[in-house]
């Protein structure tokens, strides 16, 4: 019988979204019958999953309010599910910030929240101006400033490190 899994996420520019096609792809090839939603498009009860994957971006230091949201109102399913949660942000183009032990902003969220996935991935997102709107442009410019990164407004840099997408992909189909 074929794992069922979903996958729920929030994507501010597109790469949360491109992460999480990464991982379905890895998950159908072993034989998952896998959903993905973006957190506005989820209508049905996630009880009907096997696995739950919900995956967030990082916009001024926190994760969607959506899925803050879905998360408290599901509390309950998810501790009794096989579940993994993906956070993308930039602080994760950092080694030293890279592991949900590591980085403050997943540090923050799981102190908020009483669900305790069994499997956390922390990926870098991708920096590009061009995509951002002028007030968003310059704060994140600031914080890049603040934290030694790029501040051209020619940057578009992807810090995602695929092969470690990859790997937890793999650690998902075993979990």
């Amino acid at each position: 019988m074929s794992v069922k899994t979903v996958i729920i996420y929030s994507s501010v520019d597109g790469q949360t979204k491109k992460i999480c096609h990464v991982l379905k792809d890895i998950l159908v090839s072993e034989g998952h019958l896998v959903d993905q939603f973006q957190i506005q498009d989820v209508t049905k009860s996630i009880t009907i999953y096997d696995k739950i994957v919900i995956a967030s971006s990082i916009r001024y230091g926190k994760h969607n309010e959506h899925i803050l949201s879905f998360i408290q109102d599901n509390n309950q399913v998810l501790n009794n599910k096989k579940t993994a949660f993906i956070s993308v942000n930039l602080v994760a183009r950092k080694t030293e910030k890279s592991t949900a032990g590591t980085n403050p902003y997943v540090i923050k969220f799981f102190n908020s929240i009483t669900w305790k996935p069994q499997l956390t991935g922390v990926f870098a997102g991708r920096l590009n101006y061009k995509l951002y709107s002028f007030r968003d442009r310059h704060m994140i410019k600031l914080i890049m400033l603040i934290t030694k990164g790029p501040v051209s407004s020619k940057t578009d840099i992807e810090y995602t490190d695929w092969n470690e997408v990859s790997k937890f992909g793999h650690k998902l189909c075993k979990m």
